[in-house]
């Protein structure tokens, strides 16, 4: 429900993340009720001086609340890609941010996962499926469950993925004990420092990774606001 400090909390954020490259966000609001209609993903990347934003509104619960996925980034990516996540319960994306072209381009894939087995089985499967192990890759959010776990290695083994930030727990933000949230990287991709951020602007810690791209991934850096590129959805 509506909280008076949201946006303090907000800003807070903000703060926090104003230093880095790019930014998964989950469970961000679109524009409801509790977030006093304001869309969380272009709040914060107005306030952390981010110039490109994008945002997947997926879960609608009347005007209460509008759930989706975000990504902040310094870099202007050359597509966005909308995935619609299979599931008894609909509500569940993707949000696939696409740089360059051929075998030398970067994708992320920003997730948030079911909390049932058998759904978020599914999902992995569907994931597996979409994503190009071919282009430089990194699948990073809330996954819901631990990175070793027969589903998530399967998707690893599939798209030939490993975890820098495995065993990292950040669930729930007061005292975390489950390691639920992942960035999978290519094994082409090198990894740097790895760490849970302890804040608890969130129930869940946030996590931040250094990660290396091989030199002949070119990022473009975005010069001016940017709300969106070319957006694809899919069903």
């Amino acid at each position: 429900m509506p909280h008076a400090k949201r946006t303090e909390n907000l800003d807070a954020i903000a703060e926090l993340v104003s230093p880095f490259d790019m930014v998964a966000l989950q469970e961000v609001d679109s524009g409801s009720l509790r977030s006093g209609y304001i869309n969380q993903s272009r709040y914060l990347a107005n306030h952390s001086g981010m110039p490109f934003w994008c945002h997947q509104s997926n879960r609608k619960v009347g005007t209460v609340a509008y759930a989706g996925n975000g990504f902040l980034s310094r870099f202007e990516p050359d597509m966005v890609v909308e995935h619609r996540l299979p599931g008894i319960i609909p509500g569940r994306g993707t949000l696939l941010i696409r740089f360059g072209e051929g075998f030398d381009g970067l994708d992320i894939a920003v997730v948030h996962l079911a909390l049932g087995k058998r759904a978020r089985a599914l999902q992995l499967k569907f994931l597996g499926r979409e994503l190009d192990s071919s282009r430089h890759l990194v699948v990073l959010g809330d996954f819901n469950t631990q990175a070793d776990t027969p589903h998530v290695k399967e998707l690893r083994e599939t798209l030939a993925l490993k975890v820098p930030t495995l065993g990292l727990a950040t669930y729930p933000s007061w005292q975390p004990q489950r390691a639920i949230d992942h960035v999978l990287i290519s094994e082409t991709l090198q990894a740097g420092k790895a760490e849970v951020l302890d804040v608890a602007f969130s129930d869940h810690c946030p996590i931040a990774l250094e990660i290396f791209l091989p030199a002949k991934v070119r990022l473009k850096e975005a010069s001016r606001p940017v709300i969106s590129v070319e957006s694809r959805r899919t069903i």
